[in-house]
């Protein structure tokens, strides 16, 4: 019986299969949206085992378990580390259809050269020989992100965070950077007095600024973007419910500030009005240095308060949210490009509704210079699997130019997620190979693969603007075969 993770995986035809394996496959890695901790990298981590690297973190997993009948104990609990290991392997063979499905078995097979399907009858010897080659040198973090040709990571950071391990890294590696990614969510929850006070505290900290008003606030908050500047950043971040675009004057931002520092929870409109001043203060930051705006919309996220209370966020208790995003994201876009001063975007859709939206919106704001200025960016969270690929793929290229596409990130706080590259190149060649064979594209795959081999990885190298490390060999092998 052939591997279910074969040379053509998802490949269902001989033009899908030269597009993938002659364009695609062999291009390196700029992964410029990660949760990675760039501490992980700076010291080379190595991982006790297959529960440490595979399962911690991992609320996609955990969400899984828990709808096939697992214990919180044995998802984030304190559970043994073999037992939580052996309750996710019951747990595979249920999520048929599931993209997790796919995954698993690519992370396997890539990383350890194993091919059997996991199942609670092999999750011993599998735990066993996983463990045995993460036991190696082969599987610290630096070794992975060489071993998947991974030239760039861009880890996603709080104003307040130290840059010392992304410098460290970049001063000690010839073939990998890692930048950071300037996401300032905080800065905006005025609705939260307690938490936002106490973020107010770490920032004057951070950047060493006396904060008394809102223009000290402001002053700090340039600080650390220029900080961020200063050792490689070229990328900010938001994740919101939706666009904020209604901002108020300069007197009225001052009154909500003073307010909340004095204790008091800025009101419904209060909070909205004074996170549309800062988000046009944000955006006039980037298109001042030339960097990429990354705006995350649409999901709605802690919905189980008592999971959340028990568990914390970012735990698997988030949801696709319904908000009205048209008008709320033109009119922020709008507001910049009147002052002149839009950066360039990418927009990421968490709700398939919607995925027609934002690509015209994003089509309605570019300049005629920067080529892709306003990207719809690639399918996101709940999207990011076969289904919600080729939806973000169809309404990008009815609206757009698919050919300025800047590609595919892993979205992703484990290092056993660089597979996710690979799936969504084949997804790719997939795509455009059917419509090749059926005579809706040219029969030209130079034509084909040469736009496939620019999403890949040379989109993203010039729509960004980073500094890339010297040009290595490329991407090894890891097919069917372990590090």
């Amino acid at each position: 019986m052939p591997s279910f993770i074969h040379e053509d995986f998802l490949l269902h035809g001989k033009t899908a299969r030269r597009l993938y394996h002659e364009f695609a496959e062999g291009e390196p890695i700029l992964d410029f949206h990660s949760h990675l901790p760039a501490a992980d990298i700076a010291n080379d981590r190595h991982f006790r085992d297959l529960t440490e690297i595979w399962l911690q973190g991992d609320h996609y997993k955990w969400r899984l378990m828990r709808a096939n009948g697992v214990a919180e104990r044995y998802c984030t609990g304190d559970g043994p580390s073999f037992v939580k290991f052996e309750a996710f392997a019951k747990t595979v063979p249920a999520s048929l259809r599931n993209p997790l499905y796919h995954w698993t078995h690519l992370e396997l097979n890539r990383y350890f050269g194993i091919d059997e399907l996991l199942n609670e009858r092999n999750a011993k010897a599998i735990w066993d020989k996983a463990n045995s080659l993460l036991a190696t040198a082969d599987l610290s973090t630096r070794k992975i992100l060489s071993k998947f040709g991974v030239r760039v990571v861009c880890t996603t950071d709080d104003p307040c965070d130290d840059l010392t391990h992304h410098q460290l890294v970049n001063a000690s590696e010839k073939g990998l950077r890692i930048y950071s990614t300037f996401r300032p969510d905080k800065a905006l929850r005025v609705d939260e007095p307690e938490t936002f006070n106490a973020w107010v505290e770490r920032l004057e900290q951070a950047s060493d600024t006396s904060i008394r008003s809102v223009a000290n606030f402001l002053d700090a908050l340039k600080s650390r973007h220029d900080a961020f500047h200063a050792v490689g950043a070229r990328m900010s971040d938001h994740g919101l419910p939706y666009c904020y675009a209604m901002p108020c004057g300069e007197r009225e931002t001052a009154n909500i500030f003073d307010k909340v520092r004095a204790g008091k929870p800025a009101s419904a409109d209060e909070h909205e009005q004074f996170a549309a001043y800062l988000m046009l203060f944000f955006g006039r930051l980037d298109a001042e240095k030339g960097w990429t705006k990354q705006l995350h919309l649409g999901a709605l996220r802690s919905v189980n308060s008592r999971r959340v209370a028990e568990l914390g966020t970012d735990t698997g208790f988030d949801c696709i949210g319904d908000w009205p995003q048209a008008r709320p994201l033109c009119a922020y876009l709008d507001l910049l490009e009147r002052e002149d001063a839009l950066p360039k975007m990418i927009l990421y859709n968490v709700n398939p509704a919607d995925d027609y939206v934002f690509a015209s919106a994003a089509g309605s704001f570019n300049d005629g210079v920067t080529a892709g200025k306003i990207q719809y960016g690639s399918a996101w969270w709940f999207l990011d699997q076969k289904d919600g690929i080729e939806r973000q793929l169809d309404a990008l290229s009815n609206t757009g130019l698919l050919s300025r596409f800047a590609g595919m990130v892993t979205d992703s706080r484990s290092f056993m997620s660089f597979p996710r590259h690979e799936y969504f190149r084949r997804v790719l060649s997939n795509f455009l190979g059917s419509e090749m064979e059926c005579g809706e594209l040219p029969n030209d795959v130079q034509l084909v693969g040469g736009m496939v081999k620019d999403i890949c990885f040379a989109n993203p190298e010039q729509f960004l603007g980073m500094q890339m490390p010297p040009q290595g060999s490329g991407k090894e092998s890891c097919h069917s075969e372990s590090l």
